[in-house]
């Protein structure tokens, strides 16, 4: 869809997915159904708009068999962060297999004089809502700003995922500090006598 909306929100939670697991420095932050528990309270776009835990009614109940779905999911998500510079069809795909299987729909929404699309799914399961939530905002990113908005971290030493909304389109890395770093890394080795 060309006049396709990603939310800011939606977009950082699929980042936030993806970077749950650094392999680099081999951490996973995404290994308990506690873990889960935490990451779905601090992404309140990842979760259904009618569950209990949305609408005040007592603690969202979630297994290990949720756990697995999303880190699954995760999984999903990081490819297509990864790959979607480098081949933007395989990432479409993967974001198409992804959006069927957690029976995504879109819904066409309206507020404050404005229209727009959003998809959802038709089931309460977690990783269905965060699935249809995460990768319908990469693919918005894809169609309305193109697949070179995703990526990886260019330093060495990270791997994290990024996705630039920015206005000139430019990111390298996932957070300033990795920016700086390799900023002085390259300043002390044009520095350093050879």
């Amino acid at each position: 869809m060309q006049d396709a909306y990603h939310s800011p929100l939606a977009v950082q939670t699929a980042v936030d997915l993806a970077n749950t697991l650094r392999p680099i420095k081999g951490e996973d932050t995404l290994e308990t159904v506690e873990q889960l528990r935490d990451f779905l309270d601090d992404h309140p776009a990842a979760e259904p708009p009618s569950s209990a835990a949305n609408q005040g009614t007592g603690p969202r109940h979630l297994t290990r068999a949720d756990l697995a779905e999303v880190r699954a999911l995760r999984e999903t998500v990081r490819e297509v962060l990864e790959r979607a510079n480098a081949d933007a069809v395989e990432a479409a795909a993967l974001i198409n297999d992804g959006l069927r299987r957690s029976r995504a729909t879109p819904v066409l929404r309206h507020e404050d004089d404005r229209w727009w699309t959003e998809v959802t799914s038709d089931t309460d399961r977690c990783s269905a809502h965060l699935a249809a939530t995460t990768l319908s905002a990469l693919a918005s990113v894809i169609a309305t700003l193109g697949p070179a908005r995703l990526g990886v971290c260019a330093g060495p030493t990270c791997r994290a995922t990024f996705v630039d909304l920015s206005r000139n389109g430019s990111k390298q890395y996932c957070t300033r500090t990795c920016a700086h770093r390799a900023s002085v890394a390259a300043y002390r080795s044009r520095r350093s006598p050879r």
